[in-house]
């Protein structure tokens, strides 16, 4: 792990981090657009990402009916839903809770009501109701990865379990503090997210698609809001010696 030390008032260094998917997905809240990404501070969410699995279309869903304007809609509508999660980085898994269910999805006002009612409640159960099924993985000494609204029952870890980059944790899921299934993702300084301060972050080796212009490269970097990510793909070393 890179040291993250940098002059005093200075954000530190940013964790490198892998894609945490395959397939495309799309960038929100981006800490790239601001910072707190979600408006607070709270939680370890200084740096904090959304990623919304899409189609090749970039659709969030596989469709749009009356119910998107009036009612719930059922998570299986959506591409993120059920999704491979992939550890970014190797650690140590700390935490791990997978209990918690996937409600509905909610993508207009009218629907979004009720949930804003219920918010309160949520935040009162704690990090189970505001995260849902969620695990913390240490990196290094001070550094904890979070991976958030993961599917209900789709654990592969547990704590004290070690993992490597890229190996298959979780699916994606929409339980805790979610209005769609997505997957948030951030690091911080501690493991307990009541009092963790959020780190910055940045992705290795990504491909950009703004959503106007020409795709960009990314060795190491974060991207832009709403922009549709994926991994980059791997040079090949004998096509590129010949």
């Amino acid at each position: 792990m890179a040291s993250r030390s940098a002059p005093r008032g200075a954000p530190p260094e940013p964790v490198p981090l892998a894609l945490p998917f395959t397939g495309r997905w799309r960038a929100q809240n981006s800490p790239a657009r601001r910072v707190p990404s979600h408006g607070s501070d709270l939680f370890g969410e200084t740096y904090a990402i959304d990623l919304i699995g899409v189609d090749e279309r970039g659709r969030t869903a596989r469709r749009v009916d009356w119910r998107t304007a009036l009612a719930t809609e059922p998570p299986e509508r959506f591409w993120s839903y059920g999704r491979p999660v992939l550890a970014p980085a190797a650690g140590v898994v700390v935490a791990a809770h997978g209990g918690e269910p996937d409600h509905a999805a909610r993508r207009t006002p009218v629907t979004l009501v009720p949930y804003a009612v219920g918010q309160a409640a949520r935040a009162r159960r704690g990090v189970s109701g505001v995260a849902g099924n969620h695990l913390v993985i240490r990196l290094a000494e001070d550094t904890y990865l979070a991976l958030v609204h993961l599917q209900r029952g789709s654990l592969r870890v547990a704590r004290g379990d070690p993992v490597i980059t890229g190996e298959l944790l979780a699916a994606c899921g929409n339980s805790g503090n979610s209005t769609q299934p997505h997957l948030h993702l951030q690091v911080m300084d501690s493991a307990d997210l009541a009092v963790a301060r959020g780190l910055p972050i940045a992705f290795a080796d990504f491909v950009e698609h703004p959503r106007s212009g020409t795709p960009l490269t990314h060795r190491l970097g974060l991207p832009q809001e709403h922009s549709i990510l994926e991994p980059l793909e791997p040079v090949d070393e004998q096509e590129t010696e010949r």
